[in-house]
């Protein structure tokens, strides 16, 4: 049996009683008032007769609170609020984006679920923003190693004629914890070390290891953890025992392929969103413990409050 023919991929009601089972695991709760103890549903309401449908359609997962008094589904307070694509499609998309190692163009979501591009383009914005997480433990508490990395990727502008290196291009600060197998990545405005070291210093434990390569940026920061090394590219050295930034190295390919061989193009805006989708797969992988339907369902579980409105979208 195909994963997309379990019925909540195909099936409306069964759509919403699966994202329920997600988010409402000990029964409904009202978005409006917070009331979990009188809430019932409401059976057989349709919504208003149009052209497209005379009798309406069926407003599956529809509840009410007895105490505010108010309708509500599932959906409110979430990255599917008020859309008006079916949410067994909304499923489906989910599955693919987090199951396709490089990532799924818009232009296939568009053509696969047989909605507009916008829409597509609009949806998959919002299930990256689901798979975006804030926080976390620091990277290499314990005295665990971190590799630190950074990568250019698209442009800013247009290269002035003669100009060497990436000024022109967008660039992302990238770490990995080689004990959790985790990442997180940044997008940065520049290379330099007052960009850099605040952030490293923020997100990874004084106790932790950290090696990068030679750049100038990584001189000196020894001080702020346990303990730095670093490999000299320039020289042809890329590893020297347990001193290497391979791990990070194998993730930026990953990275790359996707977003030059899958999406092609991405403005500096939406570039967060597409680091935190490459990150969210990264770190939710078959080497951490977690097949395809449990990165589904991790995925799933990060809709709540992260709405996002078509006008804010295009602009960050």
């Amino acid at each position: 049996m195909s994963v997309l023919s379990k019925a909540h991929m195909y099936d409306e009601a069964a759509a919403f009683k699966h994202v329920e089972g997600m988010l409402w695991a000990d029964g409904p709760v009202c978005p409006h008032c917070g009331n979990c103890d009188k809430i019932y549903e409401l059976k057989g309401v349709r919504s208003k007769p149009s052209k497209k449908n005379p009798e309406g359609v069926e407003r599956h997962g529809l509840k009410k609170c007895a105490e505010c008094r108010k309708q509500f589904t599932v959906r409110i307070g979430t990255i599917f609020e008020e859309s008006h694509i079916p949410l067994h499609k909304w499923l489906q998309a989910i599955h693919l984006m987090v199951s396709s190692k490089k990532g799924v163009s818009s232009h296939q979501l568009h053509r696969v679920l047989e909605i507009t591009y916008k829409s597509a383009w609009f949806m998959s914005h919002r299930i990256r923003e689901a798979m975006r997480s804030d926080g976390g433990p620091m990277f290499g508490s314990g005295g665990g190693v971190v590799e630190v990395d950074e990568t250019f990727i698209g442009q800013k502008h247009k290269k002035k004629e003669g100009a060497r290196g990436y000024a022109h291009k967008n660039a992302m600060l990238s770490l990995v914890d080689r004990t959790t197998g985790q990442s997180k990545s940044f997008v940065v405005k520049d290379v330099t070390k007052a960009t850099l070291v605040p952030i490293l210093e923020a997100n990874i434990a004084k106790e932790a290891t950290v090696y990068t390569d030679e750049a100038k940026q990584y001189t000196g920061i020894g001080k702020h953890f346990a303990d730095h090394d670093f490999t000299t590219h320039s020289k042809g050295e890329y590893g020297r025992g347990v001193v290497h930034t391979n791990t990070i190295e194998g993730y930026f390919s990953i990275f790359k392929r996707g977003m030059k061989g899958v999406y092609q193009h991405c403005g500096k805006q939406h570039l967060h969103r597409y680091a935190a989708e490459f990150e969210f797969r990264y770190n939710n992988r078959i080497a951490n413990g977690v097949d395809d339907l449990c990165r589904a369902n991790v995925a799933l579980k990060g809709i709540v409050g992260k709405r996002v409105l078509y006008r804010d979208s295009l602009g960050a």
